[in-house]
């Protein structure tokens, strides 16, 4: 595992619970800001693995970005039995749920 891998993983587990954080978020404190995509391939590829809370990582709107019948009602699911109030379209607050 790589450096940033390694600070991406550790970041992601360290969000609390009833909490978000976005992409953007787990990139900059993993040390790089522009690596929002590289937080994607991380959270696909180790999730299972390294046990990482996947459902707590949303975008820089607030939005779940998987699609329908593919990950979203299992993500807004998990984000609603922590408490967070998620829109049916899939939009948290990210001033009251973000870190």
């Amino acid at each position: 595992m790589g450096s940033f891998t390694e600070e991406a993983v550790r970041v992601i587990q360290s969000i609390p619970y009833g909490k978000v954080m976005t992409y953007g978020q787990v990139a900059a404190l993993a040390g790089n800001p522009r690596a929002a995509r590289q937080v994607v391939r991380v959270l696909h590829t180790m999730s299972r693995k390294e046990k990482l809370p996947w459902h707590r990582v949303v975008n820089r709107n607030g939005e779940i970005r998987l699609p329908h019948g593919q990950g979203f009602e299992e993500q807004k699911a998990f984000l609603e039995a922590e408490g967070i109030e998620v829109e049916s379209s899939g939009r948290v607050n990210l001033n009251q749920f973000g870190i």
